[in-house]
């Protein structure tokens, strides 16, 4: 009879805390007693959208289970649930280095996300302990992914965001500069050097620090993407004093060719998570989504063959059909994308294993998703060393979620 009236009073309280319209709350005969209670209140605070939370490996709150909405990057657990999967934590990009007998440098990618700074430095390094003493002509070779057009979903604003993906790619396809009042163009970071790339892109700039996307709309993507990868090598190539100079150009890499030397990423699989989640990186979720597709049915990568490998997995993993789950691009940037409180609710269940990997904030384990018009989260509730899985998608012009996600704990921290 006191847990009753505890129950009731609870109940009360709860409604007389929140305003008069309240999220739109368990539907009837999913709920326990706070739930069917609080269902009595407004929907107001959900004019679209659905929601789903479990305790216990049971639902105690759902809305809309079935539904499925644009999920914008909440959708990257997906990307990475299905890398960890099929790739596998350990697995490790490669990027082969090629020198013919004119002592000329192809480089071939493979869509490594991390090939950042310090790596080049690293490999450079690794190139003349392996007895390479002149390099001339630089051949980029980024046939291994053919996709024309951009993801689906991306623009073409300076924003890191917008970066095009690519076989080969450096430092995000992003570059960080300083520029000075007197015009000056340097490197923002320590471990890149200044190049003449900096000083070009850089002519509209205000003076400043700026991160920008290489491959913006003003620029030939394929060939600045190249010619940056290029003058990094080089500039990497003079501090090791290795001998040689020639031309940056973009270059299929002959057939003949043997690598000098293939470059195992010092990063794995379950390393590049964790940044994708913590920086909500569309381009390092692509480069992953891509690379299933390659992975699959084989080299050249293509927006086509990623879609069809994740399509298949979630039918093979799952058993969910495009009704529930649709993904054309792997970051979340794309409108077309389509996913169901019932899947991610599923998804989620199975990246337990990688929560840590999810960003903590106020005792949740928590990955946010916005596009206009689209508020999303998804993770995980904690109970002592537990994981309680929750997922709110909202399509609709109002940002309401931290008031529904508010309240939706509440309720799973009442059961």
């Amino acid at each position: 009879m006191m847990n009753v009236l505890l129950r009731k009073y609870f109940i009360l309280l709860l409604l007389f805390l929140l305003p008069l319209s309240v999220v739109s709350l368990p539907e009837p005969g999913r709920a326990n007693d706070i739930g069917t209670a609080a269902i009595t209140a407004t929907e107001a605070l959900i004019a679209n959208g659905g929601y789903a939370v479990e305790k216990n490996s049971r639902f105690i709150a759902t809305h809309n289970l079935h539904t499925p909405y644009v999920p914008a990057s909440i959708l990257k657990i997906a990307t990475a649930l299905a890398a960890l999967e099929i790739l596998g934590p350990e697995f490790r990009f490669t990027t082969n280095f090629y020198l013919d007998d004119q002592q000329n440098l192809y480089v071939q990618g493979f869509g490594d996300p991390f090939l950042i700074s310090e790596e080049v430095a690293a490999i450079v390094l690794k190139l003349k302990e392996l007895g390479c003493t002149k390099i001339n002509d630089i051949y980029l070779d980024n046939t291994a992914f053919r996709i024309t057009p951009s993801a689906d979903g991306a623009g073409v604003s300076d924003n890191p965001y917008d970066a095009q993906n690519s076989a080969l790619a450096v430092n995000f396809n992003t570059i960080h500069i300083k520029k000075e009042k007197s015009g000056e163009v340097l490197s923002a970071e320590e471990q890149t050097p200044s190049l003449v790339l900096m000083t070009e892109l850089s002519a509209k700039l205000e003076p400043g620090l700026h991160r920008i996307n290489i491959t913006r709309e003003q620029t030939d993507g394929a060939a600045i993407i190249s010619r940056y990868a290029g003058e990094l090598l080089r500039a990497f190539q003079r501090q090791e004093n290795i001998a040689g100079k020639g031309t940056i150009a973009q270059r299929k890499t002959p057939e003949n060719l043997y690598p000098f030397y293939s470059h195992r990423s010092s990063k794995t699989l379950e390393d590049i998570i964790g940044p994708l989640m913590r920086y909500s990186n569309n381009f390092i979720a692509n480069q992953l989504f891509l690379t299933l597709g390659a992975h699959k049915y084989g080299y050249p990568a293509t927006w086509e063959k990623a879609r069809q490998a994740m399509a298949e997995y979630l039918q093979i993993r799952y058993d969910v059909t495009e009704k529930e789950i649709r993904i054309v691009e792997g970051s979340g940037l794309s409108r077309i994308n389509r996913a169901s409180p019932q899947v991610m609710m599923q998804l989620l269940d199975s990246f337990k294993p990688y929560a840590k990997l999810l960003p903590q904030k106020n005792g949740r384990r928590l990955k946010s998703g916005t596009l206009e018009g689209v508020y999303s989260y998804a993770g995980y509730f904690m109970a002592n060393e537990r994981l309680d899985s929750f997922v709110l998608l909202l399509n609709q012009e109002k940002n309401n979620r931290d008031r529904v996600l508010e309240v939706l704990e509440r309720i799973y921290r009442a059961n």
